[in-house]
């Protein structure tokens, strides 16, 4: 098995809106991911955060409070066959933009499957591909605060 690794992610809201990634999963269909990466040798988790969405959205955020913490063990998963040897834990950060800022594509530096950055209404999520899919739920009911998730997809 590969090292963990640390992930860190950013959770933007404008109003009821959350700003994804958009991915493409390569046989023609398309998932959302929250921007965010992994994290680099003695950086914080808070300046990866912020590292990261300038390099895939082209914005700088402001990285707040710690929300969620999920681990990511690819030999449980329905990608087990690609992603046995990943073992990742991702910090979900509340982070925020300045409120003019719209995000019209790609930053910089996307991920290689990246293909957009969306807006996401939050009524939305139960209609899209997203990971971890634990989280639809948990925003979706805004208020509720579980900050270990555990091993999730």
């Amino acid at each position: 098995m590969n090292p963990i690794r640390n992930s860190a992610k950013a959770v933007i809201w404008r109003g009821t809106k959350l700003l994804l990634t958009r991915n493409t999963d390569g046989r023609g269909g398309f998932f959302y991911l929250f921007p965010g990466g992994g994290q680099e040798p003695g950086e914080e988790l808070s300046e990866a955060v912020v590292r990261e969405c300038l390099e895939e959205t082209g914005m700088e955020v402001e990285a707040g409070e710690l929300l969620h913490v999920r681990e990511y063990i690819g030999r449980n998963h329905q990608f087990a066959e690609w992603d046995s040897e990943i073992h990742q834990v991702e910090f979900y950060f509340e982070c925020r933009l300045d409120e003019g800022v719209e995000v019209p594509e790609n930053g910089p530096n996307p991920d290689s499957s990246q293909v957009g950055v969306e807006w996401v209404e939050v009524q939305r999520l139960e209609s899209i591909e997203l990971y971890p899919e634990r989280l639809k739920r948990l925003l979706s009911r805004r208020g509720e605060r579980i900050c270990y998730l555990g091993d999730t997809n």
